[in-house]
């Protein structure tokens, strides 16, 4: 065979092997990011208008959250969050617009005593969509609530649903989001 002909067969193999491992790689960060990100995977992908924006925008607050000093609370400090948990629920029963509201606030403090910026809404979503996307929307129904509490417009099942909403995020906070404890913590 002439350098010629193998070129023209090397070639396109070479070409046709390097785009399977492209298509490949592209496939598993795919499923990487939405084994990671969960239902907040559809909902960017939706939001950007695109797989390949939403991957770059997933994989851009991947990289923030890596910059962040996340760090699990030491006991007491849970036993403590526990405690103004169960007041806040209590609460519920006699003043409940103001009881979703301090749960908003104290799963907003808890967010910052983990190490999360608690700047805005937007980017705490953001931030907290990397550990917890299977548990965001939930925060979002909530949110929404809150906000409607606080005009006085929402009913006392939309506020019911608010506090159950946020517990599932509070909780999981709380408990590192299900990661092992440091010890001594």
């Amino acid at each position: 065979m002439t350098t010629g002909t193998l070129l023209a067969i090397i070639i396109p193999v070479v070409v046709v092997l390097a785009l399977i491992a492209l298509g490949s790689s592209l496939l598993m960060r795919r499923r990487r990011l939405r084994r990671r990100f969960g239902p907040e995977y559809d909902r960017t992908v939706e939001e950007t208008g695109g797989r390949r924006a939403a991957e770059r925008e997933l994989t851009a607050r991947e990289k923030r959250h890596e910059t962040l000093d996340i760090t699990p609370l030491p006991s007491g400090v849970r036993d403590r969050y526990a405690r103004e948990w169960a007041t806040v629920q209590e609460e519920f029963v006699d003043r409940p617009e103001d009881a979703v509201h301090d749960a908003d606030r104290l799963v907003t403090s808890l967010m910052r005593d983990r190490g999360y910026p608690t700047e805005g809404f937007e980017e705490q979503v953001r931030d907290l969509s990397v550990e917890h996307g299977r548990t965001l929307e939930h925060y979002r129904a909530a949110h929404e609530v809150d906000r409607l509490g606080t005009q006085r417009k929402a009913t006392t099942e939309q506020l019911r649903n608010a506090m159950v909403h946020y517990r599932a995020l509070f909780e999981e906070l709380l408990s590192d989001g299900g990661r092992p404890r440091a010890a001594g913590t």
